[in-house]
């Protein structure tokens, strides 16, 4: 291979970032990074092309590797970046020792650390100082990817047939039997939901959705009123958020289209902009975050036109202008991402009295999010410095600053305040890192790569994972 000049190996490194953040948007697993990295920048050794995927320093492979020596029991032989690098750029061979550790480091074969990021076949033989570990098939790219075993993985506290009966329930709803709601009692329903999702008391909620859904639409059809028609809407709106937060996207997708319907059929300038948030949102997660974004501006168009006077429309807008900017920096849209939270800013300032008081806090947990989407986790960090539990009054919310702080410390690289985050999460709303699969995911590799970081221990206890 010709030489590769320091400036090009930055810009290679620098596209690979780029395709692991793209990645991670559309949820790809490590080794389908790796394979994007691999076929785009052909330039790259597999080497060097496992570490970029997983998103890690060379300073933190070195300190990884010495902890699997440790964790077998002997001294770790001396290795530091600069040897890494060598073996990285081809200069310098990898030992047969070095290079099972690294296999095992990555959980890929031999083929896949050496030859072919995307082999699939071949068994890898990985020997420790202890005992000889025998890897068959594609190894931990085939577990990644299987879907079975993932479910075993990411296993959750919502049980399956819970899920599957909201799903079954969307096709057909319950049939309403007894006296007949009125719009009041869909109003104290709905409230009782909210507070639900507030505590993030996940399961029961997702349990109880089918019958708010149903009562609710049998009233609005009874009552033929706008307010009656907002409400369905408003239902699937929290239907959506509630099943997006537990990995049902698709059925998510479906719900909040749903909301959308309703939302345009009630002509409610507020429904229509809330139920184009979690359109959007679910667009968004479908890997077209600019129509997203799109959705979400003429909810705020929508709204501008009623001269925001209310605090319901006034806390509407600036919910949305959030989540646009959001979006938009799901997109790689920096300068719009950034001139959108600016306006939220701006907003929340001018709208103060018609505001709840965290809406300031909830603005600013915004920024935060949406530098660790643009992939820069020290500035989501500095900008989510002054933020604390106080700010906001239900678990869920106290629970989503520590798993956003969680989020940015793990794509830092720094497995122990991760840790810590997420147990702080926990001790406010459990279910947010073990029924969000997300956030469930970084807890168990945590107790998979980091068994012996501080707080990890505790962590895998509180998710119900033992490391193996």
């Amino acid at each position: 291979m010709a030489r590769i000049t320091r400036a090009r190996r930055a810009e290679l490194a620098r596209r690979a970032h780029e395709i692991r953040r793209a990645g991670q948007r559309q949820g790809r697993s490590v080794p389908q990074i790796a394979a994007a990295i691999a076929r785009e920048l052909p330039e790259m050794l597999p080497l060097e092309v496992w570490r970029l995927a997983y998103g890690w320093s060379r300073p933190q492979v070195v300190s990884a590797l010495a902890d699997l020596y440790e964790t077998d029991g002997v001294e770790s032989p001396p290795v530091n970046t600069a040897m890494l690098c060598r073996w990285e750029h081809g200069t310098v061979a990898v030992s047969a020792g070095y290079e099972q550790m690294l296999c095992r480091l990555y959980r890929v074969t031999r083929r896949q650390l050496r030859d072919d990021v995307e082999a699939t076949s071949g068994p890898a033989v990985t020997t420790t100082h202890n005992r000889t570990v025998t890897v068959s098939g594609q190894g931990w790219a085939a577990e990644r990817t299987d879907p079975m075993r993932r479910r075993r993985l990411l296993a959750t506290g919502l049980t399956l047939p819970v899920i599957q009966a909201f799903e079954d329930a969307l096709a057909l709803l319950p049939t309403q039997t007894g006296q007949h709601e009125t719009t009041a009692q869909i109003i104290e329903r709905l409230k009782a939901a909210r507070r639900q999702y507030d505590h993030s008391a996940l399961a029961e909620l997702v349990a109880g959705l089918p019958d708010l859904l149903a009562a609710a639409q049998s009233t609005a059809e009874r009552a033929q009123t706008p307010q009656a028609v907002a409400l369905v809407a408003a239902a699937y709106g929290l239907a959506t958020d509630t099943l997006n937060k537990v990995g049902r996207r698709e059925t998510a997708r479906i719900t909040a289209d749903r909301a959308m319907q309703w939302a345009s059929w009630s002509e409610d300038p507020v429904a229509i902009a809330a139920a184009s948030r979690a359109h959007g949102m679910m667009i968004r997660k479908a890997g077209q975050p600019r129509l997203g974004a799109e959705v979400m501006s003429r909810g705020i168009d929508r709204l501008q036109q009623t001269g925001l006077r209310t605090p319901a429309q006034a806390w509407t807008y600036v919910r949305l202008l959030c989540a646009r900017a959001y979006t938009l920096s799901w997109g790689g849209d920096r300068e719009r991402a950034l001139e959108g939270i600016a306006e939220a800013e701006h907003a929340a300032t001018r709208l103060g009295a018609l505001l709840p008081q965290m809406a300031g806090p909830f603005v600013q947990l915004y920024r935060m999010d949406i530098h660790l989407a643009l992939g820069d986790a020290g500035t989501a960090l500095h900008a989510g410095q002054d933020l604390h539990e106080g700010m906001w009054r239900t678990p869920e919310r106290k629970a989503r600053l520590h798993t956003d702080r969680a989020r940015a410390w793990w794509q830092w690289g720094r497995p122990e305040e991760t840790a810590h985050a997420l147990l702080a999460a926990h001790a406010q709303a459990p279910a947010e890192v073990r029924d969000r699969p997300g956030i469930r995911g970084i807890a168990v590799e945590l107790v998979e790569r980091y068994p012996r970081v501080s707080g990890v221990g505790e962590l895998a206890a509180a998710v119900g994972h033992r490391h193996t």
